[in-house]
């Protein structure tokens, strides 16, 4: 088993016990040089909200996508457009990523943007 194997392992079984809670899920993908969140619906079918450090809005702001700088700004753009939505509290799907760095500063910025997970 490889590490991108083990790491979508580790993704299944907490999308698998998400899915059984039927709540909106909070998902982020964390790249190199990329940063990005989404807020899933219930069912899992449909995309609520979304941020990126792809996005041209915050390329102008931050240089760099790949910091924890990067990833602060995301957690707060996604928590502003989920809670424009209606959206208060998400499950937290980290893909199978450690709760480190930069999907932890997307957590804490996501969480002090009144997202309640």
């Amino acid at each position: 088993m490889d590490k991108k194997e083990a790491r979508l392992r580790r993704a299944r079984k907490t999308r698998a016990k998400i899915a059984e809670l039927k709540m909106a899920r909070l998902a982020i993908h964390r790249t190199n040089s990329h940063i990005y969140a989404q807020v899933f619906s219930g069912c899992g079918t449909q995309v609520l909200a979304a941020a990126s450090t792809a996005e041209a809005e915050l390329k102008k702001q931050i240089p760099n996508g790949g910091n924890a700088d990067a990833a602060t700004a995301v957690g707060k753009l996604i928590a502003e457009r989920a809670k424009a939505k209606g959206i208060e509290e998400v499950a937290f799907d980290r893909s199978g990523f450690r709760y480190h760095g930069r999907v932890k500063a997307l957590a804490e910025a996501a969480r002090a943007g009144g997202l309640k997970f």
